[in-house]
């Protein structure tokens, strides 16, 4: 099938909203006019730039029983718009993909553009080059090599993830950062902290951090939630993307007036980091919904030999279901 090709300046990338109609985690009351107003500010700057709004991911914090309510203002606000939205873990229930998660009916409602198989996804030509954008929505294999014969000799090309990919501060994640012949850049939404770009050989691994400040850290203090521009020949020194703040409020106005939990160590599958998640389980099921297998889905990574056992322990304690399923 011949893939669409759309005329704009460029992409804009709007990385994991997590939109909610209850605050999650520890944020107070009002996130969701809070996080609908980010939205509709990146959809505005989009049309304003010329640009392809790309949600990267996540746009959801629940994937599914979100209020009515909420999807027709969704709706509302994405279809003269219609972004691209890459299918993220928080996107899926039990980790698929179904009609009956939120995101299918923005996509049913004609709201979005789903990119929800691995894959090239459009054509991209602008005034400064042509581009071929590809995606690997949460757990599809990300390729080792792109071929472009079939397109434009100068066309580049840009590859959409939502993976937990080793950056700096996640070096024992599953993925690992390597070149891909044939693909210019990975953007990846899924790390909500933002990340130095890594190249390696011909292919620049960008991870610019979510829109949305859900940690409750002294990290989050600091941060300027933004959204990242992408256009089609950028110089080769260039590996920084262009970030756009979003609006915000300052933290002490999103979350408590209370002290920190501690800090996680850099690679939280391991020593005491690891454990303190795992304490932190009890209050994730019930503010967030989020379980232990989630927890270790994330933060095991299956190359370290000790992967095989913690999964064991994990299927033994919950229903003593094999490996298989894991």
């Amino acid at each position: 099938m011949e893939l669409p090709r759309i005329s704009a300046r460029g992409l804009l990338l709007i990385p994991d909203p997590h939109v909610a109609a209850v605050p999650p985690g520890r944020r107070l009351e009002g996130y969701c006019e809070q996080i609908l107003a980010k939205l509709a500010a990146c959809l505005e700057h989009a049309a304003a730039e010329d640009l392809v709004p790309v949600i990267l991911g996540d746009l959801f914090h629940w994937p599914r029983e979100n209020p009515n309510h909420l999807l027709v203002r969704l709706i509302g606000l994405f279809r003269p718009h219609r972004p691209f939205a890459l299918v993220g873990n928080h996107d899926k229930y039990q980790a698929r993909f179904t009609e009956d998660v939120s995101l299918a009916v923005l996509a049913a409602a004609g709201a979005v553009r789903l990119l929800d198989t691995p894959g090239p996804a459009f054509h991209l030509d602008s005034p400064t080059g042509r581009a071929i954008v590809g995606a690997s929505p949460d757990a599809a294999p990300i390729p080792l090599a792109f071929d472009r014969t079939g397109g434009p000799e100068a066309e580049e090309a840009v590859w959409l993830t939502h993976h937990n990919v080793g950056f700096p501060d996640f070096e024992n994640r599953q993925v690992k950062i390597r070149e891909i012949p044939g693909v210019d850049w990975v953007i990846n939404g899924h790390i909500h902290r933002p990340q130095p770009t890594q190249v390696r050989g011909g292919t620049k691994w960008v991870n610019p951090g979510n829109i949305s400040r859900l940690t409750f850290s002294p990290r989050a203090l600091t941060r300027i939630p933004a959204a990242s521009v992408w256009t089609p020949g950028l110089p080769p020194e260039q590996t920084e993307l262009l970030a756009w703040p979003v609006p915000f409020l300052p933290f002490v106005e999103v979350f408590p007036d209370e002290a920190f939990p501690p800090e996680e160590e850099k690679n939280a599958v391991d020593g005491s980091s690891f454990v303190d998640g795992l304490e932190r389980l009890s209050w994730k099921r019930t503010a967030e919904g989020l379980g232990i297998k989630e927890f270790l889905s994330v933060n095991v990574n299956p190359e370290l030999p000790e992967s095989d056992l913690i999964w064991e322990l994990y299927h033994e304690a919950v229903n003593g279901r094999s490996q298989d399923e894991k």
